[in-house]
């Protein structure tokens, strides 16, 4: 379809220094082309969370396309090219749910909002994912952090659920790892700061699950956050290693 089988691989899906073009940049002569390839990255984005982040970013200009962002997209094509043959494998383990949140303070230079990440595992197999930019524009990184956090507990939630009916009951709160201390804070401070009212229905949502036993949330250290490869671009060697916690791996081992 893209017409890029014989074109060079490339170790990751974006940049680690991309950064958004300014409306300066040199439109896209056929917009539509760029819109199918978006499209079609987008769901193929379903089973490759990998690609998620940097699709996820092509299709914010689906509107008016510039050169620039579709050699974003040509890239995405040139990384799925020497990864083909990956896929999210399913093996036998406990079914434990653990979720992972994260987000990118300020990320988007083009109206400063935050990006949201999160990730949640059915014991060793990844069965969630979601890369989303905040509607509203963060104060702070703590903000941003526990916005996403509220909407990671909102997956969780629907998740248990989801096993209840399945009789895969949940016997322990849904363990959370943020690497966030400050947001973990708020959500274990039964008193709302003047400072946090803004946030105010995000903080009565969370702490009503924690104090319902439905989750738990515990504090990660950024170097293991696995959320962390959804939420902005990364060095090869640190995307790979979290592309590695993902479970992504080729399929033809």
């Amino acid at each position: 379809m893209a017409g890029m089988s014989d074109c060079k691989t490339s170790p990751t899906p974006m940049a680690p220094a991309s950064k958004s073009k300014t409306s300066t940049d040199q439109p896209f002569p056929d917009p539509s082309w760029y819109r199918r390839l978006a499209g079609s990255l987008q769901y193929l984005s379903i089973t490759r969370p990998d690609i998620a982040f940097a699709t996820n970013r092509a299709c914010q200009h689906m509107q008016s396309p510039t050169v620039q962002h579709f050699q974003d997209i040509k890239r995405i094509l040139r990384y799925i090219k020497g990864t083909i043959t990956f896929g999210l494998p399913i093996v036998t383990g406990d079914l434990e749910l653990q979720s992972y949140s994260d987000a990118d303070w300020a990320s988007d230079n083009s109206d400063r909002k935050s990006v949201s990440g999160f990730c949640t595992f059915l014991g060793p197999n990844l069965i969630s994912w979601s890369v989303k930019k905040q509607i509203t524009v963060a104060k702070s990184s703590t903000e941003a952090e526990y916005r996403s956090l509220s909407a990671d507990i909102s997956e969780v939630l629907w998740l248990r659920r989801l096993a209840e009916e399945l009789q895969v009951n949940q016997q322990l709160p849904t363990l959370i790892h943020c690497d966030s201390i400050s947001a973990i804070a708020i959500a274990k401070n039964p008193v709302l700061h003047a400072r946090t009212k803004h946030i105010e229905i995000d903080f009565q949502f969370i702490r009503h699950h924690l104090t319902a036993g439905h989750i738990q949330i515990q504090h990660i250290s950024s170097q293991n956050q696995i959320a962390d490869v959804l939420t902005k671009p990364l060095s090869a060697s640190r995307f790979h290693e979290l592309r590695t916690k993902l479970t992504i791996q080729s399929l033809n081992a």
